[in-house]
């Protein structure tokens, strides 16, 4: 879709639409509209995309202001996350390997196939079929699979007291790739709506994927992230802002499926 340019004085341009790209100043903004949303809101990306928050029915000349007073802000941001430039490693699937799960190191053990899943946590090392590690796309796309299960029947254990704790009722949850975000929260037809989380986060201590719960917790109350959304996280979590730091910090270094292709 093309870039929105406002001209100066226009007013009768239509509201802001959802999949937008508002372009202020030579930045260019997704547009992101929420039925939740009251106020207007800017999101760094993890690769340095900016995402604009609105409300429905939200004047673009109004977007427009709000960008440019906030272009301090989107600087300083941008600034940071050079700082942080992820560091990403690149895995191969040989016999030492390291993957981390929950915090902990495990080594790769390849084995002949044994009947079962390809993949398997057992005795301290994380095992992978020989024949499936042949293969690096494969032995990603099951790696990734391993993560999403694990993930997922280790996060429905600490919902409901993380939900429980926020006053909040319990989403429906799902482990999967959601782009530049550690987690997501929607909305959905009923009060509840659903909660998705990166898989990759799974590799981080057990607190800090608590962290990115009831990070997405506190949306099913407040959408943005404005002083009544962190007042409200800081409740649950008082430590929130040192969790939030070693997060970023981690976060940088976690695998996210690159991998080495063979010769």
């Amino acid at each position: 879709m093309p870039a929105l340019v406002l001209p100066s004085g226009d007013t009768s341009r239509p509201p802001l639409a959802d999949g937008q790209v508002l372009a202020v100043d030579g930045m260019e903004l997704q547009v992101a509209v929420s039925v939740a949303r009251k106020r207007l809101g800017i999101t760094v990306e993890r690769d340095g995309a900016l995402t604009l928050r609105a409300p429905v029915d939200c004047d673009p000349l109004r977007a427009e202001a709000f960008v440019r007073q906030s272009l301090g802000w989107i600087d300083s941001k941008l600034q940071l996350r050079e700082q942080r430039r992820p560091a990403h490693p690149v895995r191969a699937f040989r016999d030492g390997e390291s993957f981390r799960y929950l915090g902990r190191e495990y080594r790769l053990l390849l084995v002949d196939h044994e009947g079962g899943a390809p993949v398997r946590l057992a005795a301290g090392r994380l095992k992978l079929d020989r024949a499936v590690a042949a293969e690096p796309r494969q032995a990603r796309r099951e790696l990734i699979a391993w993560y999403r299960k694990a993930g997922l029947r280790w996060s429905k254990g600490r919902l409901q007291p993380w939900a429980a704790r926020m006053e909040v009722p319990e989403p429906a949850v799902a482990v999967r790739d959601v782009g530049n975000r550690w987690g997501t929260y929607r909305p959905g037809d009923g009060d509840s709506g659903t909660m998705a989380l990166h898989w990759a986060v799974f590799q981080l201590p057990a607190h800090l994927v608590d962290y990115v719960i009831a990070h997405e917790l506190a949306h099913i109350r407040i959408s943005g992230h404005g002083p009544d959304y962190w007042t409200l996280l800081k409740r649950a979590i008082p430590e929130c802002e040192v969790w939030k730091a070693e997060l970023d910090d981690l976060g940088r270094r976690l695998w996210l499926g690159q991998v080495i292709e063979q010769a």
